[in-house]
């Protein structure tokens, strides 16, 4: 098994997610994608970066969009449900592509939202297919990312947005384990010149992009203290990171706190 697919891989994810629904009083007949709202996000800020993101990208109603390393499919819910779009994602673990697929039925969404297991270095669609891209905390497990955007830059139609919201390299050594890497083994994080640099070889030219990482700082110190995150939460990010989540998601806040690591949103235009 791939080691990026074995440190994700879940078996019980989606019965995690079944039965945290359920201990919250929620019923999946008339579930919302607001009550998947605390799970389905497995990026820092969560849905608020989702939201953020997707606003910055003006992504427009009938669109067809590519989410690489959808994970459990919450970015591409958002982006099919608010902006109309129909979207196609990827991911590497079987576990993660398996509930996409079943949260997205339980939402109404399964005609407006497909998930496939997929490798981000060797897409399996056509040149030019989609009218835009969209990925968020997927690079930081990839070394050859000249493959990575390049494969992007591929399948985007020239004139379509690529909106991106990763983990980079900071000052100093990140502080292990998180939720990408319990060990430096695949981790492989670039800063954000550098992954800059990928996505323009790759086609694109930079438009826009900001350094939230200390609204992230924030988020994660008023989740941790307000005890939003965690085992004791029914439904929260612990449900797919195993039984190291709480330690996973402290050093996260200490390395955006501490300038280990950095947030960056961005949008690329293919030209």
């Amino acid at each position: 098994m791939d080691l990026v697919e074995h440190h994700y891989s879940r078996s019980s994810v989606l019965e995690s997610i079944r039965n945290g629904l359920a201990e919250l009083g929620k019923n999946l007949d008339g579930l919302t994608t607001a009550d998947l709202a605390p799970v389905d996000e497995f990026h820092v800020r969560g849905r608020e970066a989702t939201i953020e993101l997707a606003k910055r990208a003006g992504f427009e109603p009938g669109m067809k969009l590519l989410d690489a390393g959808c994970g459990v499919g919450g970015s591409a819910r958002h982006l099919a449900e608010v902006h109309g779009a129909t979207v196609y994602g990827i991911d590497l673990t079987p576990d993660f592509v398996e509930a996409a697929t079943q949260l997205s039925q339980w939402v109404g969404l399964e005609d407006k939202t497909v998930f496939a297991v997929a490798n981000a270095l060797d897409l399996p669609f056509g040149d030019n297919e989609f009218d835009g891209a969209w990925t968020e905390h997927v690079q930081m497990n990839i070394a050859d990312k000249a493959q990575f955007y390049s494969e992007i830059g591929r399948v985007v139609k020239p004139g379509g947005k690529f909106a991106f919201h990763d983990i980079f390299a900071g000052v100093g050594d990140v502080q292990f384990p998180v939720p990408w890497a319990d060990d430096s083994g695949i981790s492989f994080l670039a800063t954000p010149q550098e992954a800059f640099d990928h996505v323009r070889a790759a086609g694109f030219e930079i438009i826009e992009s900001e350094d939230v990482t200390a609204l992230s700082a924030a988020w994660f110190k008023a989740a941790i203290e307000k005890a939003l995150i965690g085992p004791k939460v029914p439904l929260g990010l612990h449900l797919l990171m195993g039984a190291t989540a709480r330690e996973k998601l402290g050093n996260v806040a200490r390395n955006l706190s501490e300038g280990r690591i950095r947030t960056v949103q961005a949008i690329a235009v293919k030209v």
